[in-house]
């Protein structure tokens, strides 16, 4: 198979149309994600992710977060998940910092956040965001808002802060998608998420997104904080284990988005050629 430039590597199976969003981004899109992330001053960044799937958080995403918070922390950053109750207990496995947000939080509680960890990046790694009719919907179209807390609000308060962002999706409900609002209205036929990051990175699965993320932080600092597919095969098992579902089968088992872990392993083996 094609070695690829990373952002070509987590495009491959793409079945929701992220292969024509990329028309629309520039083509090193990761790359210059990573770069100015790198460029930032050492300090916190803010991760959130987890996605609402049939009562459970779904496997695209956290580990994904994993991958990066690990890569920030070889590099001299503190990596904090924002995130709500249905990731209890997925991060203080590998002692990722995580603070949990009530469903029903308001803005003050978003800004208090803020205030608290004074961030010098923020990243969204497959996280709902509101569509112009304030909702929360999965890709079914199916409102999500009762059991989806408000977290993009930080992604909002952020842009007038002008504390940078990152956001990873691959569907268009992502935070971040909003830079791309009016082709997935056009094109995709979805009500996308309203919410704009700096920097949008698209992946045929958001965790994809982050392994490139993490993997041009590696190539671009000259440092080994690339994820193992070892770790993310353990990791993965540790969470399924405490309930979490793959994304499109609904079901517990080891897996993103219906793709197999000999997929990830591909996926994860390509980044690496790709950045060598």
């Amino acid at each position: 198979m094609n070695k690829g430039t990373p952002e070509e590597v987590t495009l491959r199976y793409s079945k929701r149309g992220m292969t024509l969003l990329k028309e629309y981004l520039q083509k090193d899109y990761c790359k210059m994600a990573a770069e100015k992330l790198l460029q930032a001053p050492k300090g916190n960044v803010l991760i959130t992710t987890g996605f609402y799937v049939a009562g459970y958080a779904e496997t695209d995403g956290p580990i994904g977060t994993l991958a990066v918070a690990k890569a920030l922390e070889g590099l001299g950053y503190h990596g904090i998940v924002i995130t709500d109750k249905y990731c209890e207990g997925f991060f203080e496995l590998k002692n990722i910092s995580v603070e949990y947000v009530a469903i029903d939080a308001d803005q003050s509680v978003y800004e208090e956040i803020l205030e608290k960890y004074r961030p010098v990046y923020m990243i969204s790694i497959e996280r709902c965001g509101h569509n112009l009719e304030n909702e929360y919907a999965n890709m079914r179209g199916d409102s999500i808002t009762g059991q989806t807390a408000c977290i993009d609000t930080l992604f909002e308060l952020a842009a007038e802060k002008k504390i940078p962002t990152i956001g990873v999706g691959d569907g268009g409900n992502e935070i971040g998608m909003g830079n791309v609002r009016q082709v997935i209205l056009e094109k995709l036929e979805l009500n996308p998420c309203v919410v704009t990051v700096d920097d949008l990175i698209i992946a045929t699965t958001s965790n994809w997104g982050a392994y490139a993320l993490a993997a041009y932080m590696a190539k671009l600092s000259g440092r080994p904080v690339f994820i193992t597919y070892e770790e993310i095969e353990e990791y993965m098992a540790q969470i399924v284990a405490l309930g979490c579902v793959d994304g499109v089968t609904k079901q517990r088992k080891m897996g993103t988005d219906g793709f197999s872990m000999e997929i990830e392993k591909e996926i994860i083996t390509s980044l690496k050629e790709a950045i060598a």
